[in-house]
């Protein structure tokens, strides 16, 4: 494997030092940064903008044990039932009985969660749950009202630096494999090495992988990549969260819309063409099933009648209750020419959240030395085989900040002396290759044999040919990002593919037919 993804012909500048760098402007990286001691300095880089994220994007809310009927006991035994066995206990455990904390915290620094008549949190549910536990803000626009709260009160702190429209591209390390810097790509093309003891990579998900998703077109795996090229360890790639309600289109899109699993939290039904009710002796909780388990039912559903799509039927609900309650949904169905309020919502299975991930330990620590990993692009064993609805906002929040906590504790500010120049690299075959070409035939490999229903020819198959696309990559180098993220993706789908091959067995997210 390539130690780093540009060759030798690249010509790096040093930058500015800073005590820590956060790959990732998200969730996960915005509530890192805010509990970084305002003594140190933090450099945080989003490759677009803070708009541009999984986090920024997502619908559904965050859940805790927040109300008095619940607790803590009672979220650990949902998530562990999800993970199908296979969760960290001790992760979990922090997880559900720090994140209401967080939740609290949250509401101090005046995120607008939704409240119900009496001013509390309004709580829903979302599948796998046993209570409301849910909380929101705009509807069905809580990543973004919490993004945004988030990345304003880090622009007014006089310690965090944001660099948008940055493209980070590798971890720099020192002799002995511990982390000094990160190697980033500006707009003008030019290179940088920032040099730095701590990094920090929550860059969000590897929705471009597939060729469906509801991931942004940035989510190409970069941090992942990155951080395996630098000796870190990715650990159950395998189990990939296909979200069962992608809004179907005729047409190709960028990015599939996400029809919440809140929709079906209040009330809404999934039926066939014919109107019927598909889910029902599926699972005990029927449309609110765990999300592997839907979808693998729509997944049958639609190879039974070989139609495109199901349909999700909320209009037992008002207009005015869906304007309310889903104002984003209502809104872009509408645009669409569907009324949610009148009509039933086309729904397909799309790519949507990576379980697995770079391997971190209860602080987000991974095997490299000064690198740490958080949110999506982490697995700190929370979700096991099966991430539980709403799981993954609050892992960005309790393991960013014990990250955060963790740095505070362990850094050291002097970086005087430190060298960061990049070693000398071998240069690599120069021809240019098609990149959209390549990056099509890595998702329509992954969509045709690492998808919701998996088999061993099948995966073997995509795995001979997904190794020689890679191969193909690491024998050439063109200083280009289209170069890089191709490089990333086929990095990421040869992890994924074997990673699946490997598992014999069925459980949680990752199922073979065979």
């Amino acid at each position: 494997m390539l130690r780093y993804a540009i060759d030798g012909s690249v010509q790096s500048a040093p930058a500015r030092t800073y005590d820590v760098v956060i790959i990732g402007a998200g969730l996960a990286g915005l509530y890192t940064a805010i509990h970084i001691d305002s003594k140190f300095s933090c450099c945080v880089l989003a490759k677009e903008t803070i708009e541009v994220s999984n986090s920024w994007l997502a619908q559904g809310g965050i859940a805790a044990a927040v109300d008095s009927a619940d607790d803590p006991e009672m979220h650990f035994q949902d998530t562990m039932i999800a993970g199908a066995g296979l969760c960290d206990e001790a992760a979990v455990r922090v997880l559900v009985n720090e994140g209401p904390q967080d939740i609290r915290n949250l509401v101090s620094l005046n995120v607008p969660f939704d409240l119900n008549q009496y001013g509390d949190l309004q709580l829903t549910r979302e599948g796998g749950h046993h209570m409301n536990r849910i909380v929101h803000a705009g509807g069905d626009a809580t990543g973004r009202e919490t993004v945004k709260t988030l990345a304003y009160i880090a622009s007014k702190r006089d310690n965090i630096y944001f660099y948008d429209n940055t493209f980070f591209v590798d971890i720099v390390t020192d002799g002995n494999g511990a982390v000094s810097g990160i190697l980033l790509k500006t707009e003008t093309g030019a290179y940088h090495v920032i040099g730095c003891k701590h990094v920090v990579i929550a860059t969000g998900g590897i929705g471009q992988v597939y060729k469906i998703s509801t991931n942004p077109l940035i989510a190409t795996g970069d941090g992942m990549a990155a951080a395996v090229r630098a000796g870190a360890e990715l650990k159950n790639m395998e189990f990939i969260q296909f979200h069962p309600t992608g809004l179907w289109s005729a047409q190709a899109e960028d990015r599939a819309f996400l029809i919440s699993e809140a929709v079906r939290g209040e009330g809404g039904l999934l039926k066939n063409r014919d109107g019927v009710r598909f889910m029902e002796g599926q699972h005990e909780l029927n449309e609110l099933a765990p999300r592997d388990i839907v979808a693998r039912a729509i997944v049958r559903e639609l190879n039974r009648s070989g139609e495109s799509h199901v349909f999700v039927d909320i209009t037992a609900k008002s207009s005015d209750f869906l304007k309310t309650r889903f104002p984003t949904i209502y809104s872009e169905c509408l645009r669409r020419g569907i009324d949610i309020s009148r009509d039933w919502i086309p729904v397909c299975p799309v790519q949507h959240y990576l379980i697995g991930g770079i391997q971190t330990d209860l602080y987000a620590r991974t095997r490299v030395p000064g690198l740490y990993a958080c949110g999506e692009a982490a697995y700190t064993g929370v979700h096991g085989a099966n991430r539980l609805a709403s799981n993954s906002m609050l892992e960005c929040l309790v393991f960013g900040r014990r990250a955060a906590q963790q740095i505070n504790r362990d850094l050291i500010t002097d970086t005087a002396g430190r060298d960061l120049a990049l070693p000398a690299l071998p240069v690599r075959n120069g021809r240019t290759l098609d990149y959209m070409a390549i990056r099509a035939r890595i998702q329509n490999l992954m969509n045709d044999y690492g998808f919701v229903l998996r088999t061993a020819s099948g995966l073997a198959y995509a795995l001979d040919e997904m190794k020689q696309v890679l191969a193909q990559l690491e024998d050439s180098f063109e200083d280009c990002g289209a170069y890089v993220e191709c490089l990333n993706i086929a990095s990421i789908a040869v992890a994924i593919l074997q990673a699946a091959l490997n598992r014999k067995e069925s459980i949680g997210a990752h199922y073979r037919e065979d």
